[in-house]
């Protein structure tokens, strides 16, 4: 399948600031792509270098092929959808979608035609003699949406449009774009910060931190692989425990000793990991459903005292505290009390190991 928008080493800074450092990725026709990252990561630039806002230092653009490095925004076929969806206050709702159109200069006749076809795909006919000012905050998104979509260009690039609706909406509307761009088979980059937004639309995500790709990779791979410390921490609903471990061997049998702990590893694993690392030193991630607890002592499991109870409605996020860690573990509502010493056991096949020094996967 061709590429809809491919990246190749772009580096951008900001004085001394790296902001986008090297980055290279591709992203295929029709495929809904999300920048993924904390703020200040680098994904709204990337997504900006896309449109033409913002040129790399180094780096190329292509759009379906084409070097669009040098080009002007308007030249680049793309339509952007902003955070703050930038409506013109003094025009209608249809003024606002026509905009692009009557910049091109379009035919009257064929700008009705597009604003109508588009507003009914929106359900936002009834909102055309209206200002921004009258509409609610998923109003007036589906408004900037409907903007873009009458341009019908080569690539959406939307940038965190959700952010400013409620978390009922955001859940409604997501839904809503990704059903959009699987119907008109669109090339679509998302930025987020979201790790559940991304992870519910997404075809490809391309987690970054710092300026630096970390991993690109389906949702499904993400969670089931992540690259790196960062990545563990950062997919899932609640992130990754990680604790620090030494792989040991004793008596022909392999164990990683956490401290409060030494975990018995299969043999396939535990010679696996001694060839992998020089000083024996890694990381282990383990996520919170991961985890069981209990109010007996049972085989391979170790005590701990709960340091927090958080109600999630039908579980509860435990908090231990076991040595120098605060671990964080699901059980069913009622179960447990602040205070309460429980024995915790973790399950082995579901075990992540990286690297100690370079905090890469070590599997």
């Amino acid at each position: 399948m061709a590429a809809g928008v491919k990246l190749v080493e772009i580096i951008k800074r900001f004085g001394k600031v790296t902001a986008v450092n090297n980055a290279s990725v591709e992203f295929k026709k029709g495929e809904l792509g999300v920048l993924l990252g904390p703020s200040g990561c680098g994904k709204t630039t990337l997504l900006r270098i896309i449109a033409g806002l913002e040129k790399p230092d180094h780096g190329e653009v292509y759009i379906e092929d084409e070097n669009v490095t040098r080009l002007p925004p308007q030249r680049r076929d793309v339509a952007m959808v902003f955070q703050n969806y930038v409506l013109y206050p003094h025009m209608t709702v249809f003024d606002n979608m026509a905009y692009p159109l009557k910049a091109k200069k379009l035919p009257k006749n064929e700008i009705r035609r597009r604003v109508l076809e588009v507003a009914k795909m929106l359900e936002i006919e009834h909102l055309l003699d209206r200002k921004p000012a009258q509409l609610s905050g998923g109003q007036q998104q589906r408004v900037a949406i409907g903007r873009a979509l009458v341009r019908n260009p080569k690539v959406f690039l939307m940038d965190e449009p959700l952010a400013n609706l409620d978390a009922r909406l955001r859940i409604r509307m997501r839904g809503e774009i990704r059903k959009l761009q699987l119907d008109l088979k669109a090339t679509m980059i998302y930025v987020t910060h979201d790790q559940a937004e991304a992870m519910a639309i997404a075809d490809k995500i391309v987690v970054m931190n710092e300026g630096v790709i970390q991993q690109v990779a389906s949702p499904h791979e993400l969670f089931l692989k992540p690259a790196n410390v960062f990545v563990a921490r950062f997919i899932g609903d609640l992130p990754s425990n990680i604790i620090d471990g030494d792989i040991i061997e004793k008596n022909g049998l392999v164990f990683v000793d956490m401290g409060f702990y030494k975990l018995k590893l299969s043999n396939d694993i535990g010679r696996y990991l001694l060839g992998k690392i020089q000083n024996n030193h890694v990381k282990i991630g383990i996520r919170p459903r991961d985890i069981s607890l209990s109010k007996k002592m049972e085989p391979d499991s170790f005590k701990a005292s709960v340091y927090l109870v958080e109600t999630l409605g039908e579980a509860n996020i435990v908090t231990l505290k076991v040595g120098d860690y605060m671990i964080n573990a699901v059980a069913s509502p009622g179960m447990f009390s602040i205070g309460d010493e429980v024995w915790v056991k973790f399950n082995v096949d579901r075990l992540y190991f990286f690297d100690g020094k370079t905090e890469k996967s070590l599997l």
